[in-house]
């Protein structure tokens, strides 16, 4: 404007034009660039009117020119605009990128947790109650000693036994951490690996009990249908928690485990005659077999009791549900 005012032409004038709008259709918003835009096709329309006038002779090129200054002007502003969408589309992709890759490691992390978790219950399920079995026997081998040696000869038997079953248990859990590459270095008898206990086995689980001194009755109603593995997995970690927890605090006492198999639900109820575990829950610090056990049925949905029975005693109350859980 201001050589529109003097009549002075300066060639880099239209260059620092140019400049000016692609700079502010870069870096600027929508609305800015486009004010800038029309102030300069302003000031270029006028320069060369102004132009015109004060030189007739050049009038016969004044469409030509205001038609290429305007093309010019944006052409600039066009280019700027692209140029500043393709930045900001760029930005765009590499925020998301972050985004997802941050959302990936908190899953991630979340997945390692849950797994850790799972470990955890796995184990201190097999070692607790394989160990309690074992420290009772062991108990009771040391007191018949010396006044019944066939005794003593079968409690240390059973010992052995349980030793043994704890050893496959802990090589079957540590088999699940392995990678394909450490199986492959592992001998065949360490990385086969063995099904996940379920209801049929409380035959067997009870046997075990019986043999630690702890009688123990099994009821079962109704028939078994198709049972998700991972419900007769959990159910089956209740009764065996239950029974070790029996073993471990409720002193001389029986055990009754009872499942009730229903069309969606599956009820199983553990209950003892002892007078243990009351105790140790109402101190207020419920062990780590408690709320593994809280942590299992609650995975699929389903609520579990805990508490003394009227009359003496303790007993577990779990329902387990199935309709959609599906096959584990």
């Amino acid at each position: 404007m201001a050589f529109t005012v003097v009549d002075y032409a300066m060639p880099t004038a239209a260059a620092v034009l140019l400049i000016a709008v692609y700079s502010a259709a870069n870096y600027a918003a929508l609305l800015p660039s486009l004010a800038v835009l029309a102030c300069h096709v302003t000031a270029s329309v006028a320069y060369t009117m102004a132009s015109s006038s004060r030189h007739p002779e050049q009038s016969m090129y004044d469409a030509a020119s205001i038609l290429i200054s305007v093309l010019l002007i944006l052409g600039a502003w066009g280019l700027g605009r692209a140029v500043r969408n393709r930045r900001l589309y760029t930005a765009e992709l590499e925020d998301r990128a972050r985004r997802l890759e941050r959302a990936n490691d908190v899953e991630v992390r979340a997945a390692i947790a849950e797994e850790r978790s799972r470990i955890a219950r796995e184990l201190h399920d097999v070692v607790a109650h394989h160990v309690s079995v074992m420290t009772v026997q062991a108990a009771g081998a040391r007191r018949s000693l010396h006044r019944d040696v066939e005794r003593t000869a079968d409690a240390l038997q059973s010992i052995e036994e349980t030793g043994r079953a704890a050893l496959a248990e802990m090589r079957r859990v540590v088999g699940v951490l392995r990678t394909p590459d450490a199986d492959s270095r592992e001998t065949p008898q360490l990385a086969t690996l063995t099904p996940q206990p379920g209801l049929a086995d409380l035959t067997e689980l009870a046997d075990h009990m019986r043999a630690a001194g702890l009688p123990v009755r099994v009821e079962i109603e109704g028939e078994p249908g198709a049972v998700p593995v991972g419900v007769e997995l959990a159910a089956y970690r209740v009764i065996q928690e239950a029974l070790t927890n029996t073993i471990k605090h409720a002193g001389p006492s029986a055990a009754t485990v009872q499942v009730r198999y229903l069309p969606t639900e599956l009820h199983i109820q553990i209950d003892d005659d002892g007078n243990g575990v009351a105790a140790a829950l109402e101190s207020g610090r419920p062990g780590h077999g408690l709320l593994g056990m809280r942590e299992r049925v609650a995975l699929y949905g389903g609520t579990l009791a805990v508490g003394p029975r009227r009359g003496g005693g303790f007993e577990v109350r779990a329902k387990i549900p199935y309709e959609n859980s599906g096959t584990v």
